[in-house]
């Protein structure tokens, strides 16, 4: 499953929180300590959240600016996905926390005002606030100029992409109005592929995303759910239902969504942050969804989607490999040997011809593989600090 983006998860640091505890009319620093200290898990790092129902407890916090590590815990009867929005954008994301487990997520975050999702994606919003930290610790920007030509180029690469995308779409669109199921099912799995190539900033785009590519999972009355559109639910329609009834207007809004995709993704900018932070929330996404059975849970056309987002995290790592092939040779090199160690993994399940069906992978493998995507995660976030993309910019 899209401003500020995901780094390694740091501990708040008293000194910052009782400095930004100042900034808060009527509100004074001890106050503002113990309310994030209420919500730290005993001994841990980490402000805990904890889904219940239809809402977070607390469904408000105020954290300080810089790394914040937060602890989701799901109580609720259903898995769920958490995410921090800023806008439409997303900031930060974790998906398939199963009932009754909870997960961890990092986020680097700017001063200003955020909405946190609550489990299902229809229940209400809560509020994160986040506040100048204060510390007075001057940040070094990275050299800008260096990333000049790799932004083009991934520029260049998300607009081709997209447009591939919206062609797929248009194809997969026709075959639906036409009446071929066949055809249909032939094109499903590789019109997908160009989004998850571009999911590392396709997916901050949050409104368009929930649009494109809802899981029937996070949506109160699931299949049924009035925002159950995009491509699962043709996936739905195609496979689970093995009916094309109602599917026309489903297809040619994802083909519209598209397009409006498209254009947000012309006028975005991309920072340097947003390759290496994009990178590493796709991978984190993938594990989830890999560890949980697949996303295309109708279909089982994983493998191609995990094949193409890999693609896409690839791409990054070749555009940024003349700037930290210098800078930072040994963490880049960790990237170079996981990402292939991980593509070769892949490829081992693909085997020769067609991919195989995901519900086929036994659990143990899928265990490795999202537990070797996380692993090239924080080898491209680590990758990012050594190149200077980690710094606070609070």
């Amino acid at each position: 499953m899209t401003a500020p983006a995901p780094v390694s998860r740091r501990a708040l640091r008293w000194g910052a929180v009782a400095s930004a505890g100042l900034m808060f009319a009527g509100v004074g620093a001890f106050a503002y300590a113990s309310q994030v200290a209420a919500r730290r898990a005993p001994g841990a790092d980490a402000v805990t959240v904890t889904l219940r129902g239809d809402a977070c407890q607390p469904n408000a916090l105020t954290v300080p600016a810089g790394r914040v590590s937060f602890r989701i815990v799901n109580e609720t009867e259903r898995a769920v996905e958490w995410e921090i929005l800023d806008g439409v954008m997303v900031v930060e994301e974790r998906e398939n926390i199963a009932p009754g487990l909870s997960q961890t997520i990092g986020a680097r975050l700017k001063p200003g005002e955020y909405a946190i999702t609550c489990g299902l994606l229809s229940n209400p919003r809560g509020r994160l606030v986040v506040l100048p930290s204060g510390s007075g610790a001057p940040t070094e920007a990275p050299r800008l100029v260096a990333f000049v030509g790799p932004l083009a180029e991934y520029q260049v690469f998300t607009q081709m992409q997209a447009r591939d995308l919206q062609r797929a779409a248009e194809a997969l669109a026709a075959a639906v109005r036409s009446g071929d199921m066949a055809r249909a099912r032939e094109l499903y799995a590789p019109a997908r592929a160009p989004f998850e190539r571009i999911a590392p900033v396709a997916e901050r785009i949050g409104d368009l995303a929930d649009r494109i590519d809802p899981v029937a999972a996070y949506l109160a009355a699931r299949e049924a759910d009035g925002g159950f559109t995009g491509f699962h639910r043709l996936e739905y329609g195609l496979f689970a239902r093995g009916s094309l009834d109602g599917l026309g207007p489903i297809a040619d809004q994802l083909v519209a969504d598209i397009g409006a995709l498209r254009e947000r993704l012309r006028a975005l900018k991309i920072g340097p942050v947003d390759m290496t932070d994009g990178a590493t929330r796709a991978l984190r996404a993938l594990a989830d969804t890999a560890e949980g059975g697949g996303e295309n849970v109708y279909a089982r056309t994983d493998i191609t989607d995990i094949e193409a987002r890999l693609a896409g995290v690839e791409k990054i790592a070749i555009l940024l490999k003349p700037v930290a092939a210098d800078a930072a040779p040994a963490p880049f090199a960790a990237v170079e040997t996981r990402l292939q160690a991980l593509k070769g993994e892949v490829a081992a399940l693909h085997g020769t011809g067609a991919a195989p069906s995901f519900d086929t992978v036994p659990e143990a493998a899928r265990g490795r593989l999202a537990a070797d995507a996380r692993a090239l995660a924080e080898a491209i976030d680590a990758l990012g600090t050594a190149i200077g993309l980690g710094q606070d910019d609070a």
